[in-house]
């Protein structure tokens, strides 16, 4: 069975040479170890050393040389909108005190259904509806937030200049690191 050994960001592989993509929603797409069944249904092991939150076309690269294309499944969210800025932000914040997977936009908030939480979020104003998409929430302190292009949870491609200058716009926690600064 193929293996797929190591996990690039889109934008950091060689997408022309995927041959193959694999549909995941939210939760499968943040996985160490798993067995994989590509669109085709075609059997691939996830075989990572540490668990890892995929996005929308990032790339696994195959222990045959190969490359399979990660695509973000459309699954059931809610998305949340209030009438000003201000009240959207409190939402957030009251979300995020309670460790709420998120993705953020500039006049919404998307999350997984949960009645408790819609109920919580309409009784601060908010309005609600569901939707179908692909669910892609912010990583948080230790994960990988769903815009930031500065990666540290990958394999390196040939060739990658990763050292870095003492400050470049965010903290470096060593518990979420993999390779010296």
């Amino acid at each position: 069975m193929r293996r797929a050994i190591a996990h690039f960001p889109a934008g950091m592989w060689p997408t022309a040479r995927s041959t193959e993509t694999v549909t995941l929603d939210y939760d499968a797409r943040h996985r160490r170890r798993m067995l994989l069944v590509t669109d085709g249904g075609g059997e691939v092991l996830l075989d990572l050393e540490r668990a890892v939150a995929m996005a929308d076309g990032d790339g696994l690269r195959l222990d045959d040389g190969g490359w399979l294309m990660v695509a973000a499944a459309a699954e059931q969210v809610v998305e949340i909108w209030c009438a000003s800025p201000l009240e959207l932000a409190r939402v957030a914040w009251h979300l995020g005190n309670r460790h709420v997977p998120t993705e953020l936009h500039p006049a919404s908030i998307l999350i997984r259904p949960d009645g408790v939480l819609e109920d919580m979020v309409r009784a601060l104003g908010a309005e609600t509806s569901y939707e179908e998409r692909p669910f892609q929430p912010e990583g948080g302190a230790y994960g990988r937030p769903a815009t930031q292009d500065h990666r540290h949870d990958h394999d390196h491609p040939p060739g990658h200049d990763h050292r870095h200058e003492n400050d470049h716009g965010h903290r470096h926690h060593p518990v979420a690191h993999d390779h010296e600064h």
